[in-house]
């Protein structure tokens, strides 16, 4: 049971970490958890684990995440997802699944089973109570709004809510991609209902410093219609299994190459539910 001073370190931590300070937050959620604060465990452990505001530690996290197991539910869900995974001592995955090229311009891989059905299930259960409606970053901003380019509901899984298992799974995105866990963008699920789409865009935007050079995409569920993802300028249109991936570059000679063009057609029928990590250029770093 957490005593008032745990509480108030645990508010004290939050608004560090709104403000930008990583790691004052993360010492705060420390000294909050040691007083019994399990909201301050587990985002701790979280921030521990991907190395947000300090050093990372895997293992270490992941002896956090066992204790954590022993009295929350949700906690032992984690760690039987994260224990169920052939991984190295730093969280990143064992072995992956061999690419197969599905086109040179624009370039795309697809990784067959990427992510198996237990992790797609994890990925929608966490995310449906946090969904909101999906946003679209505003190239004269930078900042993000919503736009009927794209009609969906989302969830960003940002450093507090990106538990072991997700940061697993995003370091076997980073693994696929020959690029580092850190480069990543927050892991996004998206729900398609019928009717959703995003309309034809382009991941780089004009003006990034930063530019986001790479895009994954996993299927999570099937049982809907329609929702393809199509690259019109080189006549694809893709449907993977539950778990199934592509992987595509955004940028061609540094800039964004204009044939990287795509879309998520409508769905027609049933709900259609997507994992998705933009990859930037160096290591991300939220605005």
């Amino acid at each position: 049971m957490a005593d008032a001073m745990s509480e108030s370190l645990f508010d004290a931590a939050a608004d560090r970490l709104r403000a930008g300070d990583a790691t004052a937050a993360r010492e705060l959620f420390r000294e909050a958890a040691a007083g019994g604060e399990r909201r301050a465990a587990v985002i701790y452990t979280n921030l521990l684990g991907a190395g947000v505001g300090g050093p990372g530690d895997w293992p270490r996290a992941l002896r956090l995440l066992k204790g954590l197991a022993t009295s929350g539910r949700r906690s032992a869900r984690e760690l039987a997802l994260v224990e169920a995974m052939a991984l190295r001592e730093d969280g990143s995955p064992v072995s992956l699944p061999e690419p197969e090229r599905l086109s040179e311009r624009p370039d795309v891989l697809s990784f067959r089973a990427l992510f198996t059905a237990q992790e797609c299930r994890y990925l929608i259960e966490a995310a449906e109570p946090m969904l909101a409606p999906a946003v679209v970053v505003d190239p004269a901003t930078g900042r993000q709004r919503p736009d009927p380019l794209r009609t969906a509901d989302s969830v960003g899984f940002t450093p507090p809510l990106e538990t072991l298992a997700v940061q697993a799974l995003n370091r076997r995105i980073a693994a696929a991609s020959g690029t580092l866990f850190d480069q990543g963008e927050p892991l996004q699920v998206l729900r398609y209902r019928p009717g959703g789409e995003y309309r034809p865009h382009f991941d780089a935007i004009p003006g990034f410093s930063n530019q986001r050079v790479a895009t994954m995409l996993v299927w999570l569920n099937d049982g809907f219609e329609g929702g393809e993802t199509e690259f019109p300028e080189a006549g694809l249109k893709l449907r993977g299994a539950p778990g199934d991936a592509i992987l595509f570059r955004n940028v061609a000679d540094g800039r964004r190459d204009p044939v990287s063009a795509h879309s998520g057609l409508p769905v027609t029928s049933g709900e259609k539910w997507l994992a998705s990590r933009w990859i930037r250029e160096r290591p991300y770093e939220a605005p």
